[in-house]
């Protein structure tokens, strides 16, 4: 586990499924742990990078609404109105244990051509070099492959993006299910967690299943297949619950946190 207990430079995504409850109001006293925790893992020396869901569906509940819009243009405009606050709340606690946080907001294409790309890291390389904790979501106010399907992915598939593009040595997703299991753990009570998956095969794959919470874009598949593309750069991957985020302290210590993909080279 050195690889995970060593890692400097981490990138953590965490869902809406994680930030919010079921009625989609923020879930503050979550939010303000794992501010809490991510601040102090920066005071140690480690290098944390935020990408954060959640726009729409905070948008959702502030707005008042039942339900997460059908059509794209008024998606558009919930994310607008829940990426406002996402980041209000954000600054707001990062703030109370004395850090600066910066909002990026990518797009699909971030990585389509080498002069975008660059731009990125050397965004990414000046916030972190500032000892400033980068909060990253895709921006579905203008661009809308993500609300259409037509996406580089939820969330999962964008923070992988991320820690290739930085060089991360971890990546961690949050999620509101404490790993991978070899059968879906809310019908079989007997399922059993994986703790490590050396490699992303095609029967990993199938054991991932289908979509994710209401609240939410991504599943397990997504995350599975995240895992696979850090893993292809030598960057491990650990799927764990985001209830408790007290328990990363708990992962970088050495302790069998959730599932573990892959393992760094060298």
């Amino acid at each position: 586990m050195s690889s995970v207990t060593q890692a400097k430079r981490i990138v953590v995504k965490v869902g809406t499924s994680t930030l919010t409850y079921e009625n989609g109001k923020l879930n503050l006293r979550r939010i303000e742990r794992l501010c809490k925790v991510l601040s102090d893992l920066q005071n140690s020396g480690r290098e944390m990078v935020l990408v954060t869901s959640g726009a729409i569906g905070v948008g959702v509940g502030k707005l008042g609404l039942r339900e997460r819009p059908r059509e794209t243009e008024k998606r558009q405009a919930v994310a607008a109105v829940g990426q406002c606050e996402l980041m209000f709340i954000y600054d707001k606690f990062f703030g109370e244990y004395n850090r600066t946080v910066a909002q990026v907001l990518l797009t699909g294409d971030v990585v389509a051509s080498e002069n975008t790309r660059k731009n990125t890291q050397n965004t990414f390389q000046e916030l972190i070099g500032m000892d400033i904790i980068p909060v990253v979501n895709e921006n579905d106010t203008v661009v809308v492959d993500e609300l259409v399907g037509n996406q580089i992915g939820d969330n999962d598939t964008l923070s992988a993006i991320v820690a290739r593009l930085i060089g991360a040595d971890l990546l961690i997703l949050l999620t509101d299910i404490d790993g991978l299991y070899d059968d879906n753990p809310s019908v079989n009570p007997n399922a059993s967690r994986i703790p490590v998956v050396p490699q992303v095969t095609d029967e990993i794959r199938a054991l991932a299943g289908g979509a994710g919470s209401r609240r939410g874009t991504g599943g397990m598949r997504t995350k599975v297949d995240a895992a696979d593309f850090v893993n292809q750069a030598g960057i491990p991957c650990c799927i764990m619950s985001g209830a408790y985020p007290e328990k990363l302290y708990d992962l970088f210590e050495g302790a069998q946190i959730g599932t573990v993909f892959g393992r760094k080279n060298g």
